[in-house]
């Protein structure tokens, strides 16, 4: 069979310019494809170039908090530095001011003692106050302790309590605190004073118009001014006290002169005035043993003798009087 050749040339330019479009359109493809991917590398490059910028932006943030944070910390440090050597400075400062205050008063005349006071004496004089203290005038103000001072001037048995005011700029107060002489106790054909408290004051002469206390146990070496009395006798003086204090619920306080403390559970009292002695037994029912007694007184006056009421209220026992017939 024979071609038409006119066919076969058509089938053979079909083909050749197929392939030339084919050519032109892979080409186009691949100019499309460069092209994308050129742009998708721009895109890329353009993306990367943000991010490090804004990494290296932030990054010189960081660097710049982190140069601030560095800064103030060491403004911080600075600071407290300087503070504490301003602190130094100022206690150093005070301390030369204290110094130099202190050196200035210990050498001054300003403040030499020019006038001792004392106040609330009675018993002790003043003179002797002054003279226990050892304190001078012209002797500076500060140039002694107050306490040690004190104590010098306790050792007067009767100074119980001892206050030093300094008045500035050159004065001293002595202000003291006295024990008072509230019993005597027969003492060798002498007297020895002593408190409420216990404390021995003096020996005297004359027993100073005080209650006279007999029967004490406190052993003759001991009875020194300025000791007190023994446990025993110190007990008792507890009881003593509530004796007094029961009489002058009845104002018979001032009628007694003398108390027998021989015995705890034998107390007696002598009324001199009344010409009476008071058995009182122990000290129970203190109150009630005054009430009968101050009857009996009343009742009795002018006689010498004997109150019984040595015995227990509680147990229907009655207080009696029993005259003197010796007087």
């Amino acid at each position: 069979m024979v071609r038409d050749p006119y066919q076969i040339n058509y089938g053979q330019a079909y083909d050749k310019e197929f392939e030339e479009r084919l050519k032109r359109k892979k080409a186009k493809e691949r100019e499309k494809r460069i092209k994308e991917n050129k742009a998708r590398r721009e895109e890329d490059f353009e993306f990367d170039t943000e991010a490090v910028i804004k990494m290296t932006n932030k990054n010189k943030i960081k660097q710049e908090q982190e140069r601030k944070r560095k800064l103030t910390q060491e403004e911080k440090r600075k600071k407290k530095r300087n503070k504490k050597i301003k602190f130094v400075l100022e206690i150093l400062l005070l301390l030369g001011i204290i110094i130099g205050g202190i050196v200035f008063a210990m050498i001054s005349p300003i403040f030499n003692i020019k006038d001792i006071q004392v106040v609330n004496n009675e018993h002790v004089n003043r003179e002797t106050i002054i003279s226990l203290s050892e304190l001078k005038i012209e002797e500076n103000i500060f140039r002694f302790s107050c306490t040690a001072t004190a104590n010098k001037i306790k050792e007067n048995p009767y100074i119980e309590e001892v206050k030093i005011h300094r008045k500035f700029p050159n004065t001293i107060q002595i202000e003291v605190e006295e024990r008072k002489h509230n019993y005597s106790i027969d003492f060798l054909g002498k007297y020895a004073y002593i408190s409420k408290q216990g404390y021995i004051l003096e020996i005297a002469e004359d027993k100073g118009e005080k209650i006279i206390l007999q029967g004490m146990t406190t052993p003759e070496e001991q009875v020194v001014a300025g000791n007190r009395l023994s446990n025993e006798d110190l007990e008792k003086l507890e009881d003593v006290i509530k004796i007094m204090n029961a009489t002058q619920e009845y104002e018979l306080d001032t009628k007694v002169t003398s108390i027998d403390i021989s015995n705890k559970s034998h107390y007696s009292m002598y009324l001199e005035t009344e010409k009476k002695k008071v058995y009182l037994g122990d000290h129970s029912n203190l109150s009630n043993k005054m009430l009968y007694v101050n009857a009996i007184i009343e009742e009795e006056k002018e006689k010498a003798g004997e109150i019984f009421a040595n015995g227990d209220l509680n147990d229907k026992f009655r207080v009696y009087f029993r005259e003197s017939l010796n007087v």
